[in-house]
């Protein structure tokens, strides 16, 4: 019997002293980028917020933390930073600040990219930059890929129909895909894409094709259009080949 008691007083003392310690994390604490990085094309018309955060209880009072910016990308050229640059500040009892950053449409059908690198420097009170002893998240790097001259978002007009969101893209800025031209064309709303060629003397060519979404007897559609260099503004006149008397539609696509 007390063999059986001492196997079992050895087996419990192993148990209590596999036990895991309970960690309490008491700092030190930090700012840091929420993310590491980005890539958007240049024709990327909305505020960009990059999101730093801070890792710590509720602070009482601003941090304002400074960065500093560097790579090829050029500021003026490339990019703007929308409010004070150099500094982000998070407010009070809140936990997130963004930096913000617009992007310039230059497109000089040369598809390249630049960075733009983020980096924290300094930051008010007792906080610490970037997380642990290699400061993971004291950097970001947005990087800006080139666009064709005509590649990006499009508000297209037809009358009195106007329908945001039309993207306009390319691989070789020779060739492009327009997203959709069925604008109150037809009595469905189903987007009908097409494919036209940038000539290089502000006039466009719609090579003739066949529109998947009608009817194969109906399908065949082509046409031509112009392309105002300095505001993008572009007008496509579309043949309906298959129709009667092969009706043309015309519609306006603006940069959005």
């Amino acid at each position: 019997m007390k063999k059986v008691v001492a196997i079992l007083f050895f087996a419990l003392l192993g148990i209590t002293s596999c036990e895991t310690e309970r960690v309490i994390f008491t700092g030190p604490y930090f700012v840091r980028f929420s993310e590491s990085d980005m890539s958007l094309k240049e024709s990327f018309s909305k505020e960009i917020d990059i999101e730093v955060q801070v890792a710590s209880p509720t602070v009482e009072e601003d941090v304002v933390i400074s960065y500093k910016i560097s790579g090829s990308a050029r500021v003026g050229i490339d990019y703007t930073i929308v409010g004070e640059s150099g500094k982000v500040t998070v407010k009070k009892a809140e936990y997130f600040g963004n930096i913000k950053v617009k992007l310039i449409n230059n497109s000089n059908n040369i598809i390249r990219s630049q960075d733009v690198i983020f980096t924290l420097e300094s930051v008010s009170g007792t906080l610490q930059i970037g997380q642990g002893e290699s400061a993971i998240g004291n950097s970001y790097t947005l990087t800006i890929i080139d666009d064709c001259i005509l590649g990006g978002t499009y508000i297209a007009q037809r009358g009195s129909i106007q329908v945001p969101g039309i993207t306009i893209t390319s691989n070789d800025c020779e060739n492009y895909i327009l997203s959709n031209w069925n604008i109150n064309v037809f009595n469905s709303s189903v987007e009908m894409d097409l494919k036209f060629i940038d000539n290089g003397d502000n006039t466009l060519t719609i090579p003739e094709q066949e529109e998947e979404n009608l009817d194969d007897t109906l399908a065949t559609i082509r046409g031509t259009g112009v392309v105002d260099p300095l505001t993008r503004k572009i007008i496509l006149t579309i043949t309906l080949v298959d129709f009667t008397d092969q009706p043309q539609v015309t519609i306006t696509y603006l940069p959005d």
